[in-house]
């Protein structure tokens, strides 16, 4: 059966994207991500090297959550293009944490027979902690229709759709969007700190998602 495809026309501000829990981290999933990934920083892998820099245990790496990430959004977005993919670490993952990865569409927007839509994304451990949020944005064909007239290579069809946000306020105003990672009240829990790294991914460049897929089981 082929895999379902993702229309731009189906897509409403707010939309939840469904919740991705992966099994608990273990040690041997963190060696096989630093086969993977070419990341053998020991803090990572070596138990006693991360004792004797101060650590309780060796930890998950950012790159690896962010890959789960990546697969929620390349579960959902089934048919698009993704255009930015960025995020925010905010805390760290020990071993025996679960991680769950969630999503939101904050923002839609087309012009020109181009269509966008912005998702909100974060992820959470078994606690309801926030581990890592950050933002995608993902191209969409219109409709099955407007798929079909591309790959015939006839013109796109054009429907102009002013940007629809969560930002913008309930009674007909029209709100500006936007296009940082830190968007949105209501989309992630918002209690990042102020000296979260932050990583972008783009789709020249996906190795956190690609390495996560090699993990995959």
């Amino acid at each position: 059966m082929p895999a379902r495809k993702l229309y731009f026309e189906s897509i409403r501000v707010g939309d939840e994207l469904p919740a991705l829990a992966k099994a608990p981290v273990d040690r041997v999933q963190l060696s096989r991500y630093a086969g993977a990934s070419g990341d053998y920083n020991p803090v990572h892998v070596d138990e006693v090297y991360a004792k004797s820099v101060g650590m309780p245990s060796v930890y998950a790496p950012g790159m690896l959550i962010m890959g789960m990430l990546g697969q929620l959004i390349s579960d959902w977005a089934r048919g698009g293009q993704l255009r930015r993919y960025g995020v925010r670490f905010i805390k760290m993952v020990w071993p025996g944490d679960t991680v769950v990865c969630k999503g939101r569409v904050s923002d839609r927007h087309g012009t020109g027979g181009r269509y966008f839509v912005e998702i909100d994304l974060w992820a959470e451990n078994q606690r309801g902690e926030l581990l890592m949020k950050g933002q995608s944005v993902i191209q969409l064909f219109y409709s099955l229709e407007d798929e079909n007239r591309q790959r015939s290579g006839q013109s796109p069809i054009v429907v102009e759709v002013p940007r629809e946000s969560i930002l913008a306020p309930q009674a007909g105003g029209q709100g500006e969007g936007s296009e940082t990672e830190e968007t949105g009240a209501k989309k992630a829990p918002s209690n990042a700190k102020k000296s979260a790294k932050t990583a972008t991914a783009s789709p020249t460049t996906p190795a956190p998602v690609a390495a996560a897929k090699k993990l995959k089981k």
